[in-house]
């Protein structure tokens, strides 16, 4: 037998108490046993809780049970006896319990309706079946109604009721036409969840006179059919656009409730110009990824499978290119009762103790109440051997009499469980269910699994033996399972046998015997080879085996993991492959397949077909794989490989890699072991304990791998004790209450030896705690239960096996779970920084009332209203998270003169602590925003009229307006500039004493105490005068007459002609026929030119050497004076200040300022041309 850990006396009887409750007898499905044991009934089979049934047939009420002796049966009906006899239409089926109800025959269905309940009973209990509610399915008519035509303006919603009659169960809608047909749904047409169909705006393709609601009643598979709506939409030119309001729900808020499990469906179907688009949101969460489903364009928000995490706020929001629209729905998720833990059926032995649990959870928590033999377990009789205690029933000391069935019941107001759970006091001897002699086949060095199922009561302890005279089983070569399989993890040739198996208990003793033979590998000698070969040519793959001579070998043959070709130029013979006149399409893999009985294994080989060659090239391919493996110099922790290399194919090898497998823990796997060059055919491995290893050689050359070579013999190393521990260990709670201890666990050859187990230690720091351990297997974590809230613990995690212990493990540091922090942070101040930005402080919270690790300080805020409307808003709360143990943060992005709150909350690991109290705090006027519009209207010949909108901020209070005009000439010059200032209680003027024909820029802005806000402009045009319309236009046309260019251009090329003439006469030293004049004609009013720099002299009056003034007109002979018509920058409006308009152009001699500024003073442009003089302002 496996020796058993020690444990401390003090835990010593509860252990074998729970080992005792947990081992409870499990019954064997075997038919035989089944019929020989007595056992309490079992309901196998009814009908549904609530059941609806159809009123044109029978009524059929299933109640399946089975026991020994078989149980009878019994109806209860609105909770009294249903006497089935008395009632002619009833029947029971023969060998059950299920009712069929006769009603074909003029019975009537609703006289049946109530709730039933089956009880199978026999000498060892009873059992209950569910309460079945039958009720009869109704597909009641559609009432009358006078239906009334619907006229409809285009681009306004229409709903279209169906309000269909009330069926059980509820009827599907959908919407038809008189012909049948589906009606079209869209985003802007669609039916509600009630099905209402609903327009978001109508068109006119949606007039007709047949939109018809259809309830089709699935039970009694019947159709009722809606009075047909008339629908006609009238056109209104132009069409009015609005923004969007929702159809249903209505309001802002509504409330939800949804059980656990089912199907949660949100819907927001809403109207607007255009067609609004739905977007789903949860407040403080995301939408639970893989349950979450968008139907009916988006305007119905499904989520399967809701849990009580779904619960929250979700939000729908109805947006279009004129605004949004929002609802908010809460939804509460609670829960009808479902299982933690169901009771299970229990099977003792006389004198044995016992439990039956009963566990469920449910919102709100349902309650827990017990049954036994379907009678209240309060006034049931007397058991001695039992005691209640809430969820639990504890059984001590059973004897035949305790046997009875169990109800337990846990309901809600959302429903109820009930499971029924026997109580079977067997006293059985043993009994062995395998079957005598049975034979075992295995292949060497694989597990080997013998079996011995056993039942008998009380539970029978299980040995096993070796040949006729062998002795008990012991040790490390095998392995015991619990019901009473014998593993042998590694068998070998000598491991074929007979094994006893015995089982014995207090009543008696019994064997049986079975056989086990040991068969050898079977494996491929010779495997086929890399293959290339010519067109037309013929190629034969090799595959040799050798098997066991008991075992019957099947070789098979495929082609790149498919069957051959069914061709005749394929021949398979006993121990090879051949392909007569090769192809082009015999290129690729073959596979050569050995199958027995008991193992299967492959060889592969590619072939390559290539054109014909007069000269054969030498082949270089990868090298042939190694052979003749060996092992030598066998020790505990090293061994020694030898191997004779394959042909290198003409590359020579450059390395070998050595692989090994573990064919006691990961069989079939190949893992890298470890490399050498390609001279060295021997290696000293290192080994691991209690590994069963098996070698194989890989040859490399430049060419690649070759194919593994055989593996070599099988060597087990012995166990020893673990030489490492688990790596990653942690210790985090996941409840305030716990520390869970988690850690890497060793991998199979990581453990050295059999019965791989961790002792998992922990205690309190720094307090002076006693190490507390647990021994665990298969597992890699564990829960330490009733901890304080977040303390750190140190943590160590050792593994042993049956040998010993690993060496001492490192201690770690960890953490007990968080709980959220107690106390909010104090003494809030604001300090007011500007009117966008707001510095908050707070004193830190005691640590000790973290109860975590510190994450930092959260802030809400909110905007309550704004000082300049003084009307509430809706209420959006933003947040602000501070990372680690900061006193202060700043609050961006506010909007000036409003009134906020505040409040911050400290946060760990598990969420946010109390609120403090909330800091209501303003922000001071800043500059208002521009106004929302300004609209020119009204023009006459002097005088326009000026509306506009208060800005869309005031950001404080507005204490004026100012506006600023300035006409605008043809030449986009500007004229002076006025300003004025309007009260703020104003919101239109009338200017007057304009200019008639002129265009005007006006610049207008709000002014708070602050300063002035952004300014908006407009351009606007008095009305011509029309008796002045002639002249003004032959002023301005003169410029654009073709004779006009010409004459122009005809005196710019005189004047350039006879500037290159005088350049070459100067040059030449002679005198211009000018000069010459001017020398014989002294005139004093003729100036001569001047000898310093060439210039010419100039004829004019006295007055044409003073410059025009600006704003004048050119003289009335067109002349133009030099200093008016050079063309510098600084002639042109105010000089350098030239700037280019939206098309690239150059403006700087229209305007000396920016367009965006107005034009200071009463400055005017000169008129440097005589267009710009006919087109001055007049």
């Amino acid at each position: 037998m496996m020796t058993k850990k020690t444990i401390s006396a003090s835990r010593a009887f509860l252990i074998l108490f729970l080992c005792q409750m947990i081992t409870a007898l499990e019954v064997p499905l075997d038919p035989i046993l089944l019929k020989e044991l007595s056992q309490p009934p079992t309901i196998t089979q009814q009908s549904p809780k609530d059941y609806i049934v159809d009123p044109r047939e029978n009524i059929v009420i299933q109640c399946e049970a089975k026991g020994k002796p078989p149980p009878s049966f019994s109806w209860t009906r609105n909770g009294t006896h249903f006497d089935i006899d008395k009632d002619a239409r009833v029947t029971v089926k023969p060998n059950s319990g299920t009712l069929v109800i006769n009603i074909m025959n003029g019975g009537k269905a609703e006289a049946y309706e109530g709730v039933y309940q089956c009880t199978a009973r026999n000498e060892r209990g009873a059992a209950i079946s569910n309460n079945i509610v039958i009720r009869s399915s109704r597909s009641p008519l559609w009432t009358k109604e006078k239906v009334e035509p619907k006229h409809v303006r285009e681009g306004d919603p229409l709903v279209l009721h169906c309000s269909p009659p009330v069926g059980l169960p509820p009827p599907i809608i959908f919407w038809m036409d008189n012909s049948f047909q589906r009606l079209p749904q869209n985003e802007r047409v669609s039916q509600g969840l009630n099905g209402d169909l609903y327009f978001s705006n109508v068109k006119p393709e949606d007039t007709r006179e047949d939109y018809i609601c259809y309830a089709r009643f699935n039970h009694t598979q019947t159709i009722q059919q809606k009075q047909p709506i008339s629908v006609k939409v009238f056109s209104t030119k132009p069409l009015t656009e609005r923004r969007p309001t929702l159809l249903t729900p209505v309001g802002s808020t509504s409330n939800k409730v949804e059980l656990r499990g089912n199907v949660l469906l949100l819907e927001c179907i809403a109207e607007g110009l255009p067609t609004p688009v739905i977007r789903w949101i949860k407040e403080g969460g995301e939408l639970p990824i893989n349950r979450t489903f968008f139907e009916n364009f988006k305007k119905t928000l499904k989520i399967i499978e809701v849990s009580e995490a779904d619960s929250g706020k979700y939000k729908c929001v109805a947006r279009n290119p004129l605004g949004s629209t929002h609802h908010t729905i809460t939804v509460t998720v609670k829960a009808a009762p479902y299982w933690i833990t169901a009771p299970r059926n229990l099977v003792l032995s006389p004198g044995e103790d016992g439990t039956l649990i009963c566990r469920a959870n449910g919102n709100p928590k349902p309650n827990i109440s017990w049954l036994t033999n379907g009678v209240p377990i309060a006034i049931a009789p007397e058991d001695p051997s039992r005691k209640v205690d809430g969820d639990t029933i504890i059984f001590s000391d059973v004897q035949e009499r305790s046997s009875a069935v169990y109800q337990c019941n846990a309901s809600n107001e959302y429903g109820y469980l009930l499971a029924n759970a026997f109580v079977n006091v067997l006293a059985e001897p043993p009994r062995i269910l395998t079957p005598a002699n049975k034979l075992y086949q295995v292949i060497a060095n694989n597990p080997a699994l013998l079996d011995c199922a056993f039942f008998g009561s009380p539970v029978p302890e299980i040995e096993w033996f070796k040949g006729v005279k062998g002795s008990i089983l012991r040790g490390d070569l095998y392995v015991f399972h619990d019901n009473g399989t014998l593993e042998i993890p590694v068998a070998q040739k000598d491991s074929t046998g007979t094994y006893t198996c015995v089982a014995r208990n207090k009543l008696g003793k019994v064997q049986n015997e079975v056989h086990l033979e040991v068969k050898d590998p079977t494996m491929i000698i010779k495997q086929p080879e890399y293959k290339i070969i010519q067109r037309g040519g013929q190629v034969s793959f090799e595959c040799t085996i050798k098997h066991d001579p008991t075992l019957i070998p099947t070789i098979t043959w495929v082609k790149d993991n498919g069957e051959l070709p069914d061709d005749e130029r394929f021949i398979i013979h006993k121990d090879s492959l051949a392909i007569m006149n090769v192809t082009d399409k015999d290129d690729g893999t073959y596979t050569c397949v050995a199958n027995t009985t008991l193992d299967s294994v492959s060889a592969s080989a590619v072939l390559t077909v290539v054109a014909a060659t007069p000269t054969p090239a030498i082949i270089y391919d990868r090298p042939n794989p190694p052979f003749d493996l060996e092992l030598t110099d066998q020790l505990e922790r090293s061994i020694q490989l030898s191997w004779i290399p394959g042909y290198d194919n003409n590359s020579p090898i450059t390395n070998f890699v050595i692989e090994y497998e573990d064919g006691m823990h990961e069989p079939g796997v190949w893992h890298y072991q470890t490399e050498v060059r390609g001279t060295q055919t021997t290696v000293q491995l290192k080994l691991s304990p209690y590994v069963n290893y098996s070698f194989r050689v890989i040859a490399v050359n430049e060419i690649g791998r070759s194919q593994p070579s055989e593996a070599s013999e099988q060597y087990l190393t012995k166990a020893a004790k673990p030489d490492e521990n688990p790596s990653g260990v942690q210790g985090i709670g996941s409840e305030p209450d716990n520390l869970v201890i988690i850690w890497e666990p060793l991998k199979g050859f990581q453990s050295n030896g059999p019965g791989l187990q961790y002792k998992v230690s922990w205690r309190q720091k720094d307090v002076g705690d006693e190490w507390t351990s647990v021994i665990v297997a298969n597992v890699s974590k564990y829960i330490v239960s009733g901890t304080p809230t977040f303390v750190p613990y140190e943590i160590k995690v050792q593994a042993l096996n049956d040998l010993g212990y690993a060496p001492e493990p490192a201690e770690v540091i960890g953490h007990s779970g968080e709980d959220l922090p107690m106390v909010a942070p104090g003494n809030v101040q604001v300090h007011i920084v500007n009117s966008t930005l707001a510095k908050v402080h707070w004193d830190p919270v005691p640590l000790k009332t973290v109860r975590g690790r510190l994450q930092g300080y959260r802030i809400y805020y909110w905007k309550v209203q704004s000082l300049s409307k003084r009307r509430r808003r809706h209420v959006e709360k933003k947040i602000l998270t501070f990372s680690g143990n900061k006193t202060h943060g700043m609050l961006p992005g506010l909007e000036p003169y409003s009134s906020y709150k505040l409040n911050v909350r400290v946060v760990n690991g598990k969420g946010e602590g109390p609120a403090s109290p909330d800091k209501l705090f303003k922000t001071p006027e800043g500059v208002p925003s521009s106004p929302s519009f300004l609209k020119i209207t009204n023009p006459t010949l002097d005088s326009l009229t000026l509306e506009w909108g208060l800005p869309t901020h005031p950001n404080g209070v507005l204490i004026a307006y100012t506006l600023k005009f300035q006409p605008i000439n043809s030449t986009h010059e500007f004229g002076p500039l006025v300003e004025i200032r309007i009260p703020a209680n104003e919101t239109s003027l009338i200017l007057s004493n304009l200019n008639y024909s002129t265009r005007y820029k006006f610049y207008f802005y709000a002014q708070t105490s602050v300063g002035a806000g952004s300014q908006i402009t407009e351009e606007a045009v008095t009305i011509m005068d029309e008796g002045k319309m002639a002249m003004a236009s032959r002023q301005v046309d003169i410029a654009t007459q073709g004779w006009f260019i010409g004459l122009m251009c005809a005196v710019a090329l005189l004047i350039l002609i006879l500037l290159i003439v005088c350049f070459i006469r100067r040059n030449k030293g002679g005198k211009y026929p000018v000069k010459e004049k001017e020398d014989a004609h002294a005139d004093p009013e003729i100036q001569p030119m001047k000898e310093d720099d060439g210039t010419f002299g100039e004829y004019s009056d006295a007055e044409d050497h003073k410059p025009l003034k600006k704003g004048s007109r050119t003289p009335s002979d067109r002349t133009v004076k030099k200093e008016d018509s050079d063309d510098s920058l600084v002639d042109y409006g105010e000089g350098v200040n030239g700037q280019f308009n939206e098309d690239g152009s150059f403006i700087g001699q229209y305007s000396g300022k920016k367009e965006k500024e107005p034009a200071e003073g009463n400055e005017s442009s000169e008129a440097p041309s005589p267009v710009n003089a006919m087109n001055s302002f007049v």
